[in-house]
């Protein structure tokens, strides 16, 4: 294991706003790390002691809010949560000044927001690193714990399948992009007018060809689930879309997760789901607290993955590694 103080300089990216900015090494290496951080944080500890976090939080949050709070007191960071109500922005001081002000306080940035448009405005004006920690179109570091867990499940995840069910949304777009690096099988079971944006599927499909891997999204939730190891699933009702309540329960309910369902999938099949669940929502209470379920297990793995990617992203800006180019606006 690689002590803070010994690891060698390497290329990595400036930010972290989607799974697709990282090279199948980059992933490799964060994913190494994470569990090394797992299984005896000792030699990062205190890293990047009397240096501060900020963390910009737009959204309400409980694991990601908490885990990054404890992923940088590992390393010796102060984190500091901001709200937009407690901000300039509020007076109208463009997010882009505000992105260069912390930048001179602040180790990192991460950013919990609505838009991905304002994430990569953000790192398009900071000098300090940029973490994604949740935006309509992605949600990186759910997956990175995701992969973690399914490595400690089965042992390795390169020709697994893993089926999606119900609202394409961030984490189904970050599940596809992932599984595509790494020669998964991700399938995505939606109703037309809920499936993963296009783009974006294209995108991991060219990927995916490229590392052994497959992408596929369909209507037909059996047929997704079927031989599947792993049957993923989110909240059908995301921040922001409560308006359409009444029709997302309508044209999703085929989608939700039951025993009949599971019983498609591999014989020793988990059940994943990012949290926060609503039982007899998406998925049937005794799926979701049965034994195939690791949800548990998914957020616990998200401090060790963050706390990488923290470690990871501020070392190599220190370091001066060659940069790949941000995001633009």
């Amino acid at each position: 294991m690689n002590s803070p103080t010994t690891a060698p300089p390497r290329t990595a990216p400036n930010d972290l706003l989607r799974i697709a900015d990282l090279s199948p090494d980059e992933l490799s290496h964060i994913l190494a790390l994470a569990r090394a951080m797992k299984e005896g944080p000792g030699p990062w500890r205190d890293a990047f002691r009397g240096e501060s976090l900020a963390c910009y939080f737009a959204k309400p949050s409980t694991r990601t809010r908490v885990s990054f709070e404890a992923a940088a007191h590992r390393l010796g960071l102060l984190p500091i949560m901001l709200r937009p109500e407690e901000l300039q922005l509020g007076r109208g001081e463009p997010i882009t000044d505000t992105a260069r002000v912390l930048s001179s306080y602040c180790a990192a940035i991460v950013v919990r927001t609505s838009a991905q448009h304002e994430l990569e405005c953000i790192a398009a004006a900071a000098s300090a690193p940029v973490i994604n920690a949740l935006t309509d179109l992605h949600h990186p570091c759910q997956v990175l714990a995701d992969v973690i867990t399914l490595r400690e499940q089965f042992g390795g995840v390169t020709g697994l399948k893993v089926a999606y069910l119900g609202d394409g949304n961030n984490v189904a777009h970050s599940l596809m992009e992932i599984g595509a690096l790494l020669g998964m099988g991700v399938v995505v079971a939606a109703p037309a007018e809920f499936a993963p944006d296009q783009e974006l599927t294209v995108e991991a499909e060219l990927t995916a060809r490229t590392h052994g891997g497959s992408i596929d999204v369909t209507d037909d939730p059996e047929r997704a689930v079927a031989g599947a190891d792993a049957v993923y699933t989110d909240v059908w009702v995301s921040m922001g879309d409560e308006a359409e309540t009444r029709r997302r329960h309508e044209v999703l309910e085929p989608y939700r997760v039951t025993t009949e369902l599971m019983s498609l999938a591999a014989k020793d099949a988990v059940f994943m789901h990012c949290l926060p669940a609503h039982g007899g929502e998406e998925v049937d209470e005794d799926v979701i607290d049965g034994p195939q379920s690791i949800v548990f297990a998914q957020a616990a793995n998200r401090m060790p993955t963050e706390q990488a990617v923290l470690y990871d992203l501020i070392k190599a800006a220190r370091a001066g590694c060659e940069p790949r180019g941000r995001s633009g606006l």
